[in-house]
């Protein structure tokens, strides 16, 4: 029986489970909005209301936490300095899912884990601005040699 057991297994191992986790919580700090299945949404909404509850007390053995859950400097870096200071008057519930759906291929319930009050930019931040190409740039300098 699974009587007080807190979490959902989702079909891993404890240690794929566990990275599973870290890896949203930091692709969901980086972006502030992520697209997954309803059942991992649900697994890591309330860990990431733990880390931003976490990232709002600036002690040196918070940070350090931080560090340590996320293995990442830069994510707990945003949370210290960023989210903790968006959601300074709010007392829980920093993040929102919406439900989206189902995924084409095995009818698995998607869904939209994103932070409340969350920077519209920040799911860009990966995606590089469109250069031009060396034929647009051929089709400019015909251009301005034919006018």
């Amino acid at each position: 029986m699974r009587h007080g057991m807190s979490n959902k297994k989702l079909n891993r191992t404890s240690e794929h489970r566990k990275a599973l986790l870290k890896n949203m919580l930091n692709s969901l700090i980086k972006y502030e909005q992520i697209k997954t299945t309803l059942p991992k949404a649900k697994f890591l909404k309330p860990q990431a209301d733990k880390i931003i509850t976490l990232g709002k007390k600036d002690t040196l053995h918070n940070t350090k936490m931080l560090v340590s859950q996320l293995q990442d400097t830069k994510s707990a870096d945003k949370v210290k300095k960023t989210l903790s200071k968006r959601y300074e008057k709010r007392t829980g519930g920093y993040t929102r899912i919406i439900k989206a759906g189902f995924r084409y291929g095995d009818n698995a319930p998607m869904a939209i884990i994103e932070f409340v009050d969350r920077d519209v930019e920040a799911k860009r931040i990966d995606k590089k601005k469109k250069e031009p190409t060396k034929e647009a740039d051929k089709k400019e300098e015909k251009n301005i040699a034919t006018a």
